[in-house]
């Protein structure tokens, strides 16, 4: 906890200026698909795509396809796609291995006659202990950021959505910092190799794997400090590892807040200098909005009447978490300083993160605010700073846009408590405390 001691503030930080009609916020699922894929057809430059995964389904091969399309009309176009190396060679949790991303990549990669490399990043030797989990999109000079990846639920292909934030920014320098660093970082480090060719086992590169995370802490986005202290700016922040500076970035964001702070987050389930910093403003008369999914509208979540599976608990875990803190911050619930909110909307799961503080700092990110996002994996934000309230329009259309499928708690007791679990749920449960192992797993996810 000793970098919350001597953390730099934002100011200090490479700000490039930006013009308010230059960002754009999409507030539909669907949009930013309908939007990405006009992108990639009209695309002349580069297209650079990272994800955590690339999927195997409908709106996967219809970006896929879309890629295939472009790079025939613009032979010229550099088209690179990055993912998780672990998680394209496995299958969804639960099903084996026949049926990963990879196999996929190199069945189209075979058949057709053009060039699309796929890269797999490896951040950690095991998926367990850190993925890729950068976002953002670049095509041509503009950044198209969101937590989404890759998939029908992300992209809202079919029935079922997974609500995300999804924002457009037209600007070459900040387009060709995302688009250096990737260059820089991953398309020629001995650790990375193409997913679209057989590619060597983890094991034997475990030692470039290890190499590439030292260089990765180190990295940072290339960008001069063009804009003024009154202008509207963005910057872009990265980081992988404990006391990392998107971390220290994200708690001064929250430490900057005078009057309200507005924080989504998937999984509750917030480390604990993230809290220690929500107290502190509490604490100096900080009004605080804080939007979770449901449990039911978590991703992990298993109906009752479905087979049980041990992972099908995480979403109880995270009630659990939410609970415990709404209980120990019910004086603030009480007097309407602290709200909390749970979103649900029928059968759509919740995937939003992110911070406002006072409409004058917004915080765009893949991070998940948690213990792993914190330490394990790597993640990477955006960070606007808005001092003439530019963008305030946009920030409180997608606020009550967030808003529009929430309830708000008034009291602890409106969350189950893990009596009232299914008996399976609260039997694995009430074993994990009992050791102390529910403690050990909060810091994994």
């Amino acid at each position: 906890m000793a970098f919350l001691l001597n953390r730099p503030t934002l100011s200090r930080l490479s700000w490039l200026p930006l013009q308010p009609e230059d960002f754009s916020t999409l507030l539909q699922t669907r949009e930013f698909r309908l939007q990405l894929l006009a992108a990639i057809a009209a695309a002349t430059q580069r297209i650079y795509l990272c994800a955590l995964y690339l999927e195997n389904e409908e709106a996967g091969r219809e970006i896929l396809d879309a890629l295939y399309q472009a790079k025939q009309r613009c032979p010229s176009l550099d088209i690179r796609i990055m993912v998780d190396w672990h998680r394209a060679q496995r299958g969804r949790i639960g099903e084996g291995q026949s049926n990963c991303n990879a196999s996929w990549y190199r069945e189209e990669a075979a058949r057709r006659e053009l060039d699309i490399p796929i890269y797999g990043v490896p951040v950690q030797t095991r998926e367990l202990f850190g993925v890729l989990h950068l976002k953002g999109f670049v095509i041509d000079d503009t950044v198209y950021y969101s937590g989404a990846s890759l998939n029908n639920v992300y992209l809202h292909k079919q029935d079922k959505y997974r609500f995300d934030r999804y924002h457009l920014i037209r600007s070459p320098q900040l387009a060709d910092a995302m688009a250096g660093f990737m260059v820089e970082q991953f398309f020629n480090d001995p650790a990375v190799f193409r997913l679209d060719k057989p590619t060597p086992p983890t094991r034997s590169i475990r030692k470039e794997i290890r190499q590439l995370r030292d260089k990765l802490v180190h990295s940072q986005y290339r960008m001069t400090h063009d804009a003024s202290a009154e202008q509207l700016s963005i910057t872009a922040i990265v980081g992988i590892g404990k006391g990392n500076r998107l971390n220290r970035v994200i708690l001064d964001v929250i430490a900057s807040a005078e009057h309200h702070l507005f924080i989504c987050t998937p999984y509750f389930n917030f480390p604990r200098s993230v809290v220690l910093e929500i107290n502190r403003a509490l604490r100096r008369g900080v009004e605080i909005d804080i939007v979770v999914g449901d449990k039911t509208a978590n991703d992990f979540y298993i109906p009752p009447e479905q087979p049980f599976r041990v992972i099908g608990a995480l979403p109880y875990l995270y009630e659990m978490n939410l609970r415990r803190f709404v209980k120990r911050q019910r004086q603030f619930v009480n007097r309407g300083e602290l709200r909390v909110r749970l979103w649900k909307d029928g059968d759509n799961t919740y995937h939003l993160k992110g911070i406002w503080s006072d409409q004058r700092y917004i915080l765009l990110t893949g991070n998940n605010l948690n213990p792993r996002a914190f330490r394990l994996d790597l993640e990477n934000a955006l960070l606007l700073h808005d001092p003439q309230r530019q963008l305030q329009a946009q920030s409180q259309a997608e606020q009550q846009n967030i808003l529009r499928h929430t309830t708000l708690l008034g009291h602890y007791r409106q969350l189950e408590d893990v009596r009232r679990y299914p008996e399976q749920i609260k039997k694995l449960l009430t074993r994990l405390s009992r050791v102390r192992i529910d403690r050990m797993l909060n810091l994994m996810l």
